[in-house]
Formats: C-alpha cells, structure tokens, sequence
C-alpha cells in the first residue's frame, strides 16, 4: 500500500469531547449490524448491507488487521463514559510518502445527531498530526450529504472544490466535494481543541 513506514498503534484511546477511538471487538457487532442497515454505508465499504452477525463479525476482524496490511488506522468510536462503540472512523494512509491520507465515518443511524462525528474526526485529525510524514489530510463527500459536511466543517475542514465524475459509488459515477485540513494551516491555528486528550502511555 504505502512505501512510508506506518507509525504504531496508540497507546492509550484518543479521546475528544465525549468520544473515545478505540480498536474494534468482538463486542462492536451489534452495532456494525444497526451500521448496515444504513443504504449507504454498504455502498462506501465492505460491510455487506443488512449483515449477518457473521458477516459484522468479518468485518471487525477486517478493521483489525488495517494497520498490519499497510492501509492505515481503522478505530471504533466510542462513547467516553461507557465504552459502547455507535461508529467507525479509518485514517487511510496508502499516501503516506507523500504526506497525504484521507479519512472517512460512519455513526450507526440511533447515535446521530450528538455530534458524534465531529468529536471523532477532530480526535483522528489531531492523532494524524502525531504522525510527521503527514501534512494534508482528505475527505470526499457527496453534494448532498449535508451533514457530514457540517461534520467535516465542525472539525476544521476547509471546501477546496467539486470533483465532478469523480469515483463510482453504487454502480454509478458520482461528484464529490473535496475537503481538507492541513498541518500547520493559519485556521487550524485559529481553532485549538483544548478537550484533545491523549492519555500517557
């Protein structure tokens, strides 16, 4: 995948706000299967739609073994307080040598609207910068997926365009927006994230 060497897993979780990022288990099934049932997370992934509790269970076992094939980091989101996972977020690194990754979620459909996501991708961003090859990180979203726009925004990401015919989802091509943060930008400067936490090893 990538020729840069990846960095190794956490630690500790990385927590933001009311979310924590942790590897994935056995115990996340039920709610890859609530996941699946989403029409479009099938379409963006590997996750079958309506999944059997076998088909969930392959996809965790997928997750984990990510970052050992190269791909990058695949985390639960999880609440703080109980451990429960309501979502995935993958910090994808096959262009690591030359300083980009993108990043992609999903929240099961009973956790959404708590700003879940973007608790979570402000974690992964800033755990991205722990990482010193990287400098830009992407994330391609469909015009009309308005809220995970406002999750991109809410994290610091800047709208850098349209792409027009861009990949094939679904069977057909589709348009994406482009969205990106990048190390050391004056926004990012502007918008600290003091409730970041990285617990010490």
């Amino acid at each position: 995948m990538t020729s840069a060497p990846l960095p190794p897993w956490p630690a500790q979780p990385v927590a933001y706000g009311a979310v924590v990022l942790r590897e994935f288990s056995a115990a996340d099934v039920a709610m890859v299967r609530e996941l699946s049932t989403d029409p479009y997370v099938p379409l963006i992934g590997s996750l079958p739609g309506q999944a059997s509790p076998q088909q969930a269970q392959d996809w965790v076992d997928r997750q984990l073994g990510r970052l050992a094939e190269g791909a990058g980091f695949s985390f639960a989101i999880a609440e703080a307080d109980t451990g429960r996972a309501v979502g995935g977020i993958g910090l994808w690194l096959g262009s690591l040598d030359q300083g980009r990754a993108t990043a992609g979620y999903s929240v099961a459909p009973s956790a959404r609207g708590r700003g879940v996501a973007a608790a979570a991708l402000t974690a992964l961003t800033t755990f991205a910068w722990s990482i010193p090859a990287l400098h830009r990180i992407e994330l391609y979203i469909e015009p009309w997926n308005v809220g995970s726009v406002k999750t991109a925004e809410r994290a610091g990401y800047e709208r850098e365009g349209l792409l027009r015919s861009h990949q094939v989802i679904g069977g057909r091509r589709r348009d994406m927006l482009l969205y990106t943060v990048i190390r050391d930008s004056p926004r990012r400067a502007r918008q600290p994230h003091p409730e970041l936490r990285i617990p010490p090893s």
